[in-house]
């Protein structure tokens, strides 16, 4: 699966770009998430960064906070039976007000 699409690209702002937006009007246009276990990873913004790409988000790891990752650490997790970090394929751009709402898991 692709995790980063050119659709996708398109949609997401520069980092700090939303910067001035209040933290629950921000939104998610993207989730990840580790089909074996804990681990989340919901994109706000995002850009390339040489051969990388670098979002800024939610990372909800047993704990949540606000940070940057890339689209290379999370190609190159592995996880049990060869799984990988997938893409939510039903995930729509979301209220950062809405995710926070929910319960973590």
């Amino acid at each position: 699966m692709k995790l980063l699409t050119k659709k996708i690209k398109a949609k997401l702002p520069a980092i700090c770009a939303t910067e001035n937006i209040p933290l629950n009007e921000k939104i998610v246009l993207c989730k990840f998430f580790n089909p074996c276990g804990a681990g989340t990873w919901y994109v706000i913004e995002g850009e390339k960064d040489e051969d990388d790409f670098i979002f800024w988000g939610l990372v909800d790891l047993h704990e949540r906070e606000f940070g940057h990752f890339s689209l290379n650490e999370l190609m190159n997790l592995r996880l049990p039976f060869g799984l990988q970090i997938e893409r939510d394929l039903y995930f729509s751009d979301t209220l950062l007000k809405k995710v926070l709402e929910r319960k973590t898991s």
